[in-house]
């Protein structure tokens, strides 16, 4: 029996650099159980803690707000604000950074090394007395992993979101969970993968993809903001060409309506993906 995919969060992290738009990626250790040795946004899966109403209330903004923001009817408030708050504490524990209003290196550090300490981030909120910048984190993408999956040892129902580099704060990664940190802009990764450089899974591919579209994090930040999140449930065909993933848009697929830009199906090669046409085919 195929088990049902886990809730999860992942914040898609953005500056801005001279030469435009860049997007933070994190490789995983070879011997991680989920994405091993892919590059990925910061991420995982829904804890307990990420429920509890006192760090739910930190945010800066009502619990009802957060649950419309989100656009999943079939949630309550605390389901749909404990998945904005899993983003926040896994792009802490992987990245370092603070997603709180104000925050600079200093405080950053000090929350750090209390979690360095082994304290859980909800200890950490209560005690450093830390509000939560909901302002600076918008609802992008719901992506359902599907039953069948060449990258994906488990199955995750994951909300993407995403957020400006905090200012005045440094990455400082968490050995453990990540071996590298990459400021790319979205394009440049994409020829990376394509030349085998770095791994990649579907949901980063495509997201890539479409964040190749903007010019800057203000224009990532009102698309976001201005449509729902789409839900993107790949599905597995076979091909003359052999297995192919499709998406929203895609004649196989059953949502005639496309969730993003970019191909609607890519061909899998093992555990690579990729369009058909090739890899201009990304940006048409």
């Amino acid at each position: 029996m195929t088990s049902p995919p886990r809730p999860a969060a992942s914040l898609v992290l953005l500056r801005d650099a001279p030469e435009g738009l860049q997007v933070l990626l994190l490789e995983r250790p070879r011997e991680d159980n989920v994405l091993s040795g892919a590059h990925v946004f910061p991420g995982g899966k829904l804890d307990a803690d990420d429920s509890l109403e006192a760090s739910l209330r930190r945010f800066d903004a009502e619990l009802s707000t957060l649950h419309a923001r989100l656009g999943e009817p079939e949630l309550d408030a605390i389901e749909s604000s404990a998945l904005f708050l899993a983003a926040v504490r896994e792009a802490f524990e992987e990245s370092g950074l603070l997603l709180v209003p104000g925050a600079d290196e200093t405080l950053a550090a000090r929350a750090r090394a209390m979690r360095h300490e082994g304290r859980a981030f909800s200890e950490i909120l209560q005690i450093l007395d830390l509000r939560l910048d909901a302002q600076a984190m918008q609802p992008w993408s719901r992506w359902v992993t599907p039953k069948t999956s060449s990258m994906m040892r488990r199955r995750f129902d994951t909300r993407f979101f995403v957020a400006r580099l905090p200012a005045g704060q440094r990455i400082s990664t968490d050995a453990r969970e990540v071996v590298s940190a990459k400021w790319l802009a979205p394009r440049d990764a994409l020829v990376r993968y394509w030349a085998s450089e770095i791994e990649m899974a579907g949901p980063q591919i495509m997201t890539l993809a479409h964040l190749s579209r903007f010019a800057d994090v203000d224009q990532v930040m009102r698309d976001a903001a201005g449509r729902p999140p789409p839900i993107i449930r790949p599905e597995p065909i076979d091909t003359e060409h052999g297995r192919m993933i499709c998406y929203p848009g895609d004649p196989a697929h059953p949502v005639a309506q496309r969730a993003m830009p970019g191909p609607t199906r890519m061909l899998v090669d093992g555990s690579r993906y990729g369009p058909l046409e090739g890899f201009d085919a990304f940006f048409a």
